[in-house]
């Protein structure tokens, strides 16, 4: 240990997430005379600034000394971009404890370190592990210090040392070098071997239209399906992915890197199979295309190298639809905001489903409609031309009859199609 100073000076490497990529950003800490308090700069968002309240609870309650009657001011540079998130916690609260003495310093500017913290001590998981990771790799970094829980994730980075923590006295440890912790390493392809629980084999009846969807994954097509309720066009889109091509070591981490940055990632490692995403025709334009107060992916990019499923297609907002008229054509969403302009990936089968009419029974013989034609005419043209354009496929999927349901035998399942 060095000799505690604390006027001291310390450093620690870490990193923001800019739409699916890492940024570089530079926790310094400082410590001099004055009143006491912790002083916070480099535009931090509000989570940013109430991390000085958590970190100096995590160090008092896990065991070390806080530095007092002295001034703590935290500068995360550069002072140009807006930090956002609590993923500094740890990387402040390990230069605090560097710049008054209680860890060597030049060892602890050789990590690239993330977490947030508890109030005591224990450390959280963050979101965009993974794309930090690569940028850790690309970088030339070799040492990432970062929470257990999302160590298996940040693994998937061969020659990258990532070492995992469960809280800031072990990661003090660490540093100081009094623990060595065996570093974690994920093999993604013990994650690519999965299979769905879905398959073609349940549906029956509807050769048509198993046809149509056999031809859109084999070609990349956009597909409508226009049928009454209980016609089986969501069980049909369902089971789209299981017959979509494997995905390839590239596309699953371009997948997982996604779903890391929305924290839709749970307790998975790595997106083996392609996603299949169905929102709710409420669904805002920031949640289908992504974007909002702090930037994070939508449902378009969530659904990358998957498939996009649009149930009750006209009742979703006319200009949420148009949204998606730019993604289909270059698999890329441009989000242009004053204070932030990202770029998600989002290429993606769009398969959508709408009834014939409000009611849902037009061209039905055995229920009558109820809707007149000038209504039928209306509900059609809530859907755009452009959009429509975009569609390659649109098929009429009628109710299968009793004997279709009960007689016919299994049709090919997934595997064989």
């Amino acid at each position: 240990m060095e000799e505690r100073n604390p006027h001291g000076t310390a450093r620690c490497p870490s990193a923001a997430v800019h739409g699916v990529k890492a940024r570089p950003v530079e926790v310094e800490v400082t410590i001099t005379g004055g009143r006491t308090r912790v002083q916070i700069v480099g535009l931090p968002d509000m989570a940013v600034r109430e991390s000085r309240d958590r970190v100096r609870s995590a160090i008092v309650n896990s065991g070390f000394e806080f530095p007092r009657e002295y001034q703590v001011i935290v500068n995360l540079a550069p002072a140009n971009r807006r930090k956002v998130g609590p993923l500094y916690d740890l990387p402040m609260a390990l230069s605090i404890l560097a710049a008054s003495g209680s860890l060597p310093r030049d060892e602890l500017a050789r990590w690239l370190v993330l977490g947030e913290l508890a109030l005591d001590g224990r450390v959280r998981p963050i979101r965009g592990a993974l794309p930090v990771a690569m940028y850790a790799k690309t970088t030339g970094r070799r040492r990432l210090l970062l929470p257990a829980a999302n160590a298996r994730e940040a693994g998937l980075c061969r020659d990258l040392e990532v070492v995992p923590v469960r809280s800031l006295a072990e990661a003090a440890m660490v540093v100081a070098g009094e623990v060595e912790i065996d570093p974690i390493r994920t093999d993604a392809s013990d994650f690519l071997r999965t299979f769905d629980d879905h398959d073609f084999a349940d549906v029956r009846g509807q050769a048509l239209a198993k046809r149509a969807l056999e031809v859109a994954a084999s070609g990349g097509h956009n597909v409508l399906l226009n049928g009454p309720p209980g016609a089986g066009k969501t069980m049909l889109a369902r089971r789209l992915p299981t017959i979509l091509p494997p995905l390839t070591l590239d596309e699953a981490l371009e997948a997982t890197t996604v779903h890391s940055v929305a924290g839709e990632l749970g307790h998975s490692v790595l997106v083996s199979r392609p996603p299949f995403r169905a929102p709710h025709h409420t669904v805002s334009s920031a949640g289908l295309l992504g974007g909002g107060n702090f930037a994070r992916p939508g449902e378009a990019s969530l659904a990358h190298r998957g498939v996009l499923f649009l149930d009750e297609l006209p009742e979703f907002d006319r200009r949420t639809l148009d949204g998606l008229r730019q993604p289909i054509e270059e698999g890329v969403v441009r989000i242009s905001r004053v204070n932030y302009a990202v770029r998600y990936p989002a290429r993606f089968l769009m398969v959508a489903a709408m009834n014939p009419c409000r009611c849902g029974n037009h061209g039905r013989r055995d229920v009558e409609c109820t809707c007149t034609p000038a209504q039928v005419n209306a509900y059609r043209g809530r859907i755009s031309g452009p959009l429509l354009d975009r569609i390659d496929l649109c098929l009429d999927v009628p109710r299968p009859t009793f004997t279709e349901l009960s007689g016919d035998p299994p049709g090919e399942g997934s595997a064989e199609i």
